[in-house]
């Protein structure tokens, strides 16, 4: 091996992994975003023209996705964004809801301010995210936030269990938030919501907080679902 292969060897195994983490972000984005709609097969002829690379790295990339549970792949017909079943959405939501309680009923009123410093930076990015109408990212920064409030309980086993369910959790947050926009809330008004459900926490009024999130979790998901259109068409 010359002088001049040694750094273009070591410059590949460089570059490599970062056109997949960036093909595998680009992907995890539109999926979050509604982009690329569930059960939407995912082409890789098309995806590597749009992305600019070439298929290896593109491959790799759906397997971390793959793995993530964001999408699945079918036997002789390739990948497809996951679908989540009404019977899904029924399962994770209950147990996002009883894992959120038990951090507010366990770490309200916060003892350690800083514990609460995530969530604030989480809610920053979310109002990045929505003056920047990125969908994608306003999804993953909600789901920072509340990952930052599961753990004002100081709870490792329970911050182990809710990231144990996050790609889950974060289908469910992307439906909620295309369903919640379509029919009566702006993204503006989306991080306000997040805002206001800081502020009590903040307070240390654990039962006002405990009202606030059962009405900001799943029964606002219910909601949206089931009063949403009949709403718009009023």
């Amino acid at each position: 091996m010359s002088d001049h292969d040694g750094p273009v060897g070591l410059d590949h195994r460089i570059k490599a992994p970062s056109l997949v983490t960036m093909a595998a972000e680009t992907i995890r984005k539109r999926i979050l975003s509604g982009e690329l709609r569930p059960g939407t097969r995912l082409l890789e002829e098309r995806l590597t023209e749009e992305l600019d690379i070439s298929r290896p790295p593109l491959r790799e990339a759906l397997r971390l996705l793959e793995n993530e549970g964001l999408i699945e792949r079918a036997p002789r017909r390739g990948a497809f964004v996951r679908t989540l079943t009404d019977r899904d959405v029924e399962e994770i939501l209950p147990i996002r809801s009883a894992l959120e309680r038990v951090a507010f009923e366990t770490g309200i009123p916060v003892k350690d301010a800083a514990r609460l410093e995530p969530a604030r930076i989480a809610l920053e990015e979310m109002s990045r995210c929505a003056r920047a109408e990125d969908r994608g990212a306003l999804v993953q920064a909600g789901y920072a936030f509340h990952s930052a409030l599961i753990r004002i309980a100081g709870n490792t086993r329970l911050e182990a269990i809710y990231a144990s369910v996050q790609q889950q959790i974060l289908l469910c947050m992307s439906l909620n938030l295309i369903a919640r926009e379509r029919f009566f809330e702006d993204l503006e008004e989306h991080v306000a919501r997040h805002a206001r459900l800081l502020q009590i926490v903040e307070s240390g009024d654990r039962e006002a907080a405990l009202a606030e999130l059962a009405v900001h979790g799943e029964r606002s998901f219910a909601v949206v679902h089931e009063e949403g259109p009949r709403s718009a068409a009023s």
